[in-house]
């Protein structure tokens, strides 16, 4: 079932989502960030991965500094629209350490 994005609950968590980025082809979970409206847009506009930074309190675009870009394949919307997944194409690694995905460390 096709979505907007203004039927996107951003306001449930304060104007943003979380977003699971997910390698299209081996389903590997690769990171998790945030999107808001505006990332989010640009995202289905460029095709590339773009967020929020909650840290930093601005937009990005995944690869922006390394070159490891994203290349969006399908954007998916959980039953109560607030949270997204990312199915990509990566062109490198996705976590900024240069592990394949941010999810490396297990918890002891």
């Amino acid at each position: 079932m096709n979505k907007s994005i203004d039927e996107i609950d951003f306001e449930k968590s304060g104007g943003i989502v979380p977003v699971i980025v997910q390698d299209a082809n081996s389903k590997d979970v690769l990171t998790l960030a945030y999107s808001n409206k505006e990332s989010l847009e640009l995202a289905k506009k460029t095709g590339k991965s773009w967020f929020w930074s909650r840290s930093r309190n601005k937009l990005w675009m995944k690869g922006e500094e390394s070159g490891n870009t994203q290349k969006i394949k399908e954007i998916l919307v959980d039953c109560d629209f607030d949270a997204i997944i990312y199915l990509v194409e990566p062109s490198g690694p996705a976590c900024h350490t240069g592990e394949k995905v941010c999810f490396h460390h297990e918890l002891k």
